[in-house]
């Protein structure tokens, strides 16, 4: 389903591939195999994103080893949604990673940020529920349901993504203070609320349109637009009406 064009009016009241499993543990890999052999063969463009989380985490821990655990990171987490966290702390409870670990995602991610934004055109338009969904590629098949946000500024162009609660299976609690307070941190004029339904069920549940009336009157009173709420499926979308 794809909804009519977002439109962010001026005003001047606005404050400011799927991860590749790795049956067999890291030391019985072909040498050929492991990231770095393979960086070091055939360069960066050669590796998943699993695998370039492991170069990043360097070891793993006595549980699993560093390919499981980059592997199992962005299967649950989401490959974009994973270097998209901004907290080390709540990142390590988590991911279930040691805090040195998750201090190393946060800095790259951060990284990756600034240097993005250093460029005009590094900035993802998102004019609706179908742009949406194409951007958000990676919560189709996540296993547990996560609310992300997109925040735009008046050119309805993506200033940050991020990743607001991660629920169970069939729940999700949603607070209006961590869903805008991205947005004020980095002058968003607008946020599109996205989040995944692992059942499969692309309708909103009464839940899903209560809240996002709700989020809608918040973002009222902060001078905050929500365009639009959209739930995901591994197969479709639906976009629940923000124009409340």
């Amino acid at each position: 389903m794809q909804k009519s064009m977002y439109i962010i009016p001026d005003t001047t009241l606005i404050l400011d591939r799927r991860p590749r499993e790795y049956p067999l543990i890291f030391r019985d890999l072909p040498a050929n195999e492991k990231p770095r052999e393979k960086l070091l063969a055939y360069g960066p463009e050669a590796l998943s994103i699993a695998e370039l989380t492991a170069l990043l985490l360097v070891t793993g821990t006595t549980r699993e080893d560093v390919l499981e655990m980059s592997t199992r990171l962005v299967r649950e987490y989401g490959e974009k949604s994973v270097f998209a966290g901004r907290d080390p702390e709540k990142l390590s409870k988590e991911l279930d990673v040691p805090i040195v670990k998750a201090c190393a995602i946060v800095a790259v991610g951060e990284l990756g940020r600034r240097l993005y934004e250093h460029s005009e055109s590094g900035f993802k338009t998102i004019r609706n529920a179908k742009d949406a969904y194409e951007y958000l590629v990676d919560m189709r098949n996540l296993p547990k349901e996560h609310l992300r946000g997109l925040y735009l500024n008046s050119h309805n162009r993506i200033i940050a993504d991020e990743v607001i609660s991660i629920g169970t299976v069939n729940a999700n609690v949603i607070h209006a203070r961590e869903v805008f307070r991205p947005a004020i941190e980095r002058n968003a004029v607008a946020v599109i609320l996205a989040h995944n339904h692992p059942s499969g069920e692309s309708t909103p549940s009464l839940e899903d349109i209560t809240i996002t009336k709700q989020l809608v009157q918040a973002g009222k009173i902060l001078g905050i637009r929500v365009l639009d709420h959209v739930i995901i499926t591994k197969d479709a979308f639906m976009s629940v009406s923000a124009d409340y």
